[in-house]
């Protein structure tokens, strides 16, 4: 697929099959991944690739964490919804950004930089027909969910990329523009 094509026509995909994606798959969007800029090549992405029973494991820590955070009496039907998150896809990939190691490193950057290997990510999963969505939500925030994650609390968990193979041929949402969000200055 060429890259303008699938800048175009790239969109989130909700339903995915339940067919596991081969591992070579899932390695082939990493890549992709890690050749997003970053400065001074920190390298400060961080994937933990979900898929299986850890998806279930993933998704009792996210009902205790909302239970913690909520109330002890937060209804059933609410911590049930938290545990299925996870299942929404066959593998999901949670995305960390490290802290700045260095003075000359500035946070910002990491994230933007963990962010544009998310891009990379999707658009690969796309180009290969893949269906994904990048979503976060309030376990992103969560201690809890950080450190079953494998994360320091302080490190920033930007995504959770769901992956699988489209459930249905979707058609293309209209696509925005750019002209609202652009000043030029040439003088």
């Amino acid at each position: 697929m060429e890259l303008l094509l699938a800048l175009h026509t790239r969109q989130s995909v909700v339903k995915v099959l339940p067919t596991p994606v081969p591992h070579a798959i899932i390695e082939q969007l990493l890549d992709a991944a890690v050749q997003a800029p970053n400065h001074h090549r920190n390298r400060p992405w961080r994937f933990v690739v979900l898929s299986g029973a850890a998806r279930q494991r993933l998704g009792e820590v996210m009902a205790q964490a909302a239970r913690a955070a909520q109330a002890p009496d937060t209804p059933e039907a609410a911590l049930e919804a938290e545990r299925k998150k996870p299942l929404r896809a066959p593998v999901l990939i949670a995305v960390g950004i490290d802290r700045p190691d260095s003075e000359k490193i500035i946070e910002i950057e990491n994230v933007c930089a963990g962010a544009a290997a998310v891009q990379n990510l999707l658009l690969a999963a796309h180009d290969l027909g893949l269906g994904a969505i990048w979503r976060t939500g309030g376990a992103v925030a969560e201690p809890a969910v950080k450190a079953f994650l494998g994360f320091a609390p302080e490190q920033e968990l930007i995504a959770f990329v769901y992956l699988g193979y489209p459930d249905a041929e979707r058609l293309l949402a209209p696509r925005p523009t750019y002209e609202d969000r652009t000043t030029w200055m040439e003088e």
